[in-house]
């Protein structure tokens, strides 16, 4: 075959997509196999993706060693509160944005959005300061506190709201539909894929936060599992690996579950929202 020819065939781009998938799949498949290894086979075949011999220790280890039920509904519990009322938040200040006229109505949504742009370490003393004086160190309450509106769902179903003919409100009022049936039998229908989708990534988002927790959560029976594995290998890592590899895919298989079900609500909302 000519290697003009290969080159502009269908042959190299799949060869090519195929090692990039590899790429991107290896450290998971690394993951899963380290943790059914025990501690010598894991440091003498750590790049082996097969385990020689494989065992449940690890996860029996970690289930028996730590709280991890209660770790897990932590984790759980957090991330579903935060997920919950981010969606409404940003459910109803959409609709206000796309659908009233209000003065200022442009600068507020841009004050809003550009808060996406804001680093978190610059508003993490002053929230830290708040959770302190309300006496909610400690507690996963504070670290749901601080979350409870996201600027980005905001500009994601703003997106998609604007896609609905504003005439198809306007006539709903005069048939004397109120706003929550209009936000109910209407507006939801129409963009419960972006509301899906940004629903997974805030809970993703919440199940993985670990700098925030890390300065409220103190106790390990009040720790979510980020924490856990953080602090797992950074005590013992160099020397039980394959129960930091247990403990990550603990910690990972919800959300690349729920990414596995809704995968295709997130890609078609950041289409029709612009993102790419």
């Amino acid at each position: 075959m000519p290697v003009n020819k290969f080159i502009n065939g269908r042959l190299f781009w799949h060869i090519l997509l195929l090692l990039f998938s590899i790429m991107m799949l290896f450290p998971l498949l690394f993951a899963i196999s380290n943790s059914f290894k025990s501690l010598s086979e894991s440091y003498n075949n750590m790049l082996s993706l097969i385990p020689g011999n494989p065992t449940f220790s690890n996860y029996v280890t970690i289930f028996t060693t730590l709280p991890l039920f209660q770790i897990i509904l932590n984790t759980f519990i957090t991330a579903t509160i935060v997920t919950l009322f981010k969606l409404a938040t940003s459910y109803f200040a959409a609709y206000a944005f796309t659908f009233f006229k209000f003065r200022g109505e442009k600068l507020l949504y841009f004050l809003f959005v550009a808060t996406i742009f804001v680093p978190f370490t610059v508003m993490m003393i002053p929230n830290y300061l708040i959770i302190s004086k309300i006496g909610l160190l400690n507690n996963i309450y504070g670290v749901i506190l601080p979350q409870l509106c996201d600027a980005t769902g905001i500009f994601i179903i703003t997106q998609t709201m604007k896609t609905i003919p504003k005439s198809l409100i306007e006539v709903s009022k005069l048939d004397n539909v109120g706003t929550l049936g209009i936000l109910r039998d209407i507006v939801f229908p129409l963009t419960k894929p972006a509301i899906v989708s940004s629903g997974i990534m805030f809970f993703i988002n919440s199940w993985n936060e670990y700098v925030w927790p890390t300065l409220i959560l103190k106790d390990r029976i009040n720790f979510t599992l980020p924490l856990v594995l953080q602090m797992f290998i950074s005590s013992e890592g160099g020397t039980s690996f394959p129960l930091a590899m247990a403990i990550s895919m603990v910690t990972m298989i919800i959300p690349l579950i729920l990414y596995l079900f809704f995968q295709k609500y997130i890609l078609n909302t950041f289409s029709q929202s612009g993102i790419k």
